[in-house]
């Protein structure tokens, strides 16, 4: 038997007719901070300095220095004293009750019994008179990869012979990482390069603008108002460029009128999927590119329906080469693996009746 909750004597279902905004417009100023300070906003747009119910009605001192601030929490955190220890350290003694593990219930010790298993003269006697390193081979063979180290893993594959000291019994050690030098900045000049494009510059083939930080939307707009009157460019880089989806909606549009492009990369930038969907629909119309890169952007799951609608637009277009994007869906990803295929061998057959012939 369930009973009806009340507020203030009177049921929930009584305050449904409320106006909660009359309400607030009889409040004094006063009683609204009062009841601000009661209410949490779940508002993940506020700042917290105004979801926060504190409100500090002292004055501020000064501006905020942040290196005399935590030179005053590190001279602060050494000179409190430790808390005394009841029972001083002492190495090779036990301070408290020592603690002992329950032995295992009889369904646990059932369950932990190795089980025999018959794999006859012949392999029980290869496998006796095998030595370490052809263990971990086999190990590596099999898929045991828990069994061991990286090292071992991979020396079994290219048949290094193991590493000395990395047995059964040996010390896995953490593999050290190979130090690998930074790409050099790149120096592409976005300026110069759009007066390119819009000049139509037969010099310029390839566009490379990875990892050029802070272009201005306008820049981009520039740039792709100025690809549909280009018959020269065929490969344009996009990566790492803070592109957003304002300004791939662009790209896409000016890729519907671009017939010279053949290799376009946005891969590492912050393209939603729908707009993913919008680059990849927008091939369909002058059927001239041959690859097409868009994984790694800010949503890295796109989900059933996009992968689905995404897998129906590439299955329709005849020229499509290779994709870059990361599917989650083994239907998705066989499918375009499929199809991909079929239009390579399609422009091999192609090429080689053009070559007979």
């Amino acid at each position: 038997m369930t009973t009806n909750q009340k507020l203030y004597g009177k049921d929930l279902s009584a305050y449904d007719d409320v106006d909660v905004d009359t309400l607030l417009s009889q409040l004094s100023p006063e009683e609204i901070n009062i009841l601000a300070k009661e209410v949490d906003p779940d508002d993940n747009l506020l700042p917290p300095s105004q979801r926060c119910s504190y409100a500090c009605d002292k004055d501020p001192t000064g501006p905020l220095n942040r290196k005399k601030l935590i030179e005053h929490i590190n001279k602060q955190a050494l000179e409190t004293p430790d808390k005394p220890e009841l029972k001083p350290y002492v190495p090779g003694t036990i301070r408290g009750k020592k603690w002992i593990p329950p032995p295992p219930s009889a369904k646990e010790a059932e369950a932990e019994e190795q089980i025999t298993i018959d794999l006859g003269d012949e392999y029980e006697h290869a496998l006796s008179a095998a030595t370490q390193e052809e263990i971990i081979d086999l190990a590596a063979i099999l898929g045991f990869h828990s069994m061991m180290n990286q090292d071992q893993y991979h020396a079994s594959l290219l048949s290094k012979g193991q590493p000395i000291g990395l047995g059964w019994d040996g010390i896995t050690k953490a593999s050290q990482p190979k130090p690998y030098p930074a790409d050099p900045p790149n120096m592409t000049d976005p300026d110069t390069t759009i007066k390119q494009v819009q000049d139509d510059d037969h010099t310029l083939i390839d566009l490379n603008w990875n990892n050029i930080k802070n272009i201005s939307e306008e820049k981009f707009t520039q740039l792709f108002e100025a690809l549909p009157s280009n018959t020269h460019l065929e490969t344009l880089s996009l990566t790492n460029t803070a592109m957003t989806d304002t300004t791939a909606l662009k790209l896409a549009e000016a890729l519907e009128h671009n017939n010279t492009l053949r290799v376009v990369n946005v891969e590492t930038n912050f393209i939603s999927p729908a707009v993913i969907v919008r680059l990849i629909k927008s091939l369909l119309t002058t059927k001239s590119i041959e690859e097409f890169r868009a994984s790694n952007q800010r949503s890295q799951v796109l989900g059933n329906k996009i992968e689905m609608e995404i897998t129906g637009l590439v299955e329709q277009n005849p020229t499509l080469l290779r994709l870059g994007l990361h599917l989650e869906y083994n239907d998705a990803r066989h499918r375009i693996a499929m199809h991909l295929q079929r239009n390579i061998d399609r422009i091999r057959l192609t090429r080689v009746g053009a070559t007979s012939s």
